[in-house]
């Protein structure tokens, strides 16, 4: 990208941002889901600088283009994700709810752990992996997970006040 055309698209979109973030608000649900819509609006017209228009009024007029076909991706991946949610929901059929405070005492523990014991221990027990598996997600060698779980297990026990392994209490506390 020229210095010409990375000024004309810093300078247009300057201009139109806050006209571009009050077209989302008043389509999207909440400000944040307007602020990711108006950075994906932006990335696409970076993307695309080379169609911007020469003149100030068909420059905004271009930025409503891409942002309204935002919105647009945006509300079709929306209907498919609600469509997928309800076939999986068929498929699944009915399942009885856990109680809210059900487990809330390990949750707790869980989300007090510094974030990366607290993920480790999450994929783990609540999704599933092994403990080689969970490393590979996390991009840590397996050593490094193994000394992270006996870390994080330790301090869960203490935060429980448990003197026994709690492996158990937290593969079963709902998530």
């Amino acid at each position: 990208m020229s210095a010409f055309d990375e000024r004309r698209i810093t300078d247009a979109l300057a201009t139109n941002s806050t006209d571009l973030l009050a077209y989302f608000e008043r389509r999207a649900g909440t400000s944040a889901d307007a602020a990711d819509l108006l950075a994906e609006t932006m990335m696409t017209a970076w993307r695309r600088v080379s169609d911007l228009p020469s003149t100030p009024e068909r420059a905004r007029m271009w930025l409503f283009v891409i942002a309204r076909h935002t919105l647009l991706n945006s509300e079709r991946a929306e209907r498919r994700r609600w469509r997928l949610a309800n076939r999986l929901r068929l498929l699944l059929g009915p399942t009885e709810a856990p109680a809210a405070d059900d487990g809330a005492e390990v949750r707790d523990a869980v989300a007090r752990l510094d974030p990366p014991l607290a993920e480790l221990i999450r994929l783990v027990h609540w999704d599933g992996f092994s403990l080689a598996e969970a490393a590979a997600v996390l991009e840590i060698p397996a050593s490094t997970a193994r000394g992270r779980y006996a870390k994080a297990k330790e301090e869960l026990q203490r935060a429980l006040g448990r003197s026994h392994p709690v492996d158990a209490e937290i593969a079963h506390a709902p998530h």
